[in-house]
């Protein structure tokens, strides 16, 4: 199995939209946002990917084919740091999970940005916490920290690390 993260580019956009709706639905569940006028959810910060040099859009291929998609941005709650990263929104199509390439993708990114890093999740999405606590404690070896956050920002845990020995 060949996993591949590539940026998006300003040409892939309404691919990445379109995934991003996908992404929406399955947690409309947990978060319970309702569609628009046209029947879509929409993601207000999409353009900014593409203008804002602190974001980073990436697509997941896995033997060729579209699996989902990854948003990376510097939008931190707890860490002072200015260049701190942070997974902004993470999506592997339901085919495609339980096979360890949410894993290899999160891996390859956090691969990508050496330093402080940020993996927020919702208090509700006890699925992503499991993820990410996995992940997480897998790729740094335990060495990782969690707080709750519940304020105006932010209602859920936030895993924090710091992946520079890795480089």
């Amino acid at each position: 199995m060949n996993i591949e993260v590539v940026k998006a580019t300003q040409q892939q956009k309404s691919v990445l939209c379109n995934l991003m709706e996908l992404y929406q639905y399955d947690l409309s569940e947990i978060e319970a946002k309702d569609i628009n006028a046209c029947g879509l959810f929409g993601y207000q910060y999409v353009d900014y990917y593409w203008t804002e040099p602190e974001r980073h859009p990436f697509l997941v291929k896995v033997d060729g084919k579209l699996a989902g998609f990854v948003l990376v941005n510097q939008h931190i709650y707890l860490y002072r740091d200015n260049h701190a990263m942070s997974i902004a929104e993470f999506f592997i199509l339901k085919k495609y999970r339980s096979q360890g390439i949410g894993e290899q993708v999160a891996t390859q990114i956090f691969d990508q940005f050496p330093g402080n890093w940020e993996v927020r999740q919702t208090a509700l999405n006890l699925g992503a916490q499991a993820f990410w606590s996995k992940v997480i404690s897998q790729y740094t070896n335990g060495v990782f920290d969690e707080v709750f956050l519940n304020d105006h920002r932010w209602h859920g845990p936030i895993k924090t690390f710091n992946n520079s020995d890795k480089h």
